[in-house]
């Protein structure tokens, strides 16, 4: 990650940049957006372990949206905060926009009768 400048104060204070995603866990299988995101290789960081990640994506990621860190057949778990949150509707490939297009609610999916 890159080293960015910023004036305060007369002083130059140096900062780290935002990543451009985080994941709760390093085995979380989606990551969300900290800024709209465009395809391409991008950099972000787990927020428990303090890992950094790189993902490449395939297509546009609005800023709060959650994308795939890897490959997701139907039917398969989506995770993140380490735990299952969701269940893909259809395939899902690493990089993809994870939203209710491809994947339902593991919330709904438990509550079913």
């Amino acid at each position: 990650m890159g080293i960015t400048g910023n004036q305060r104060y007369g002083k130059e204070v140096m900062m780290a940049k935002v990543p451009d995603f985080l994941l709760h866990h390093d085995g979380d299988s989606v990551a969300v957006a900290n800024d709209d995101l465009q395809p391409g290789t991008l950099q972000g960081l787990s927020v428990k372990e303090q890992t950094a990640h790189t993902a490449v994506l395939n297509e546009p990621i609005p800023l709060g949206h959650k994308f795939a860190l890897r490959d997701h057949a139907e039917g398969e778990a989506i995770v993140k905060y380490g735990i299952k949150v969701g269940i893909a509707s259809k395939v899902i490939k690493r990089g993809d926009y994870v939203h209710t297009h491809n994947m339902r609610s593991y919330r709904w999916e438990a509550s079913r009768a």
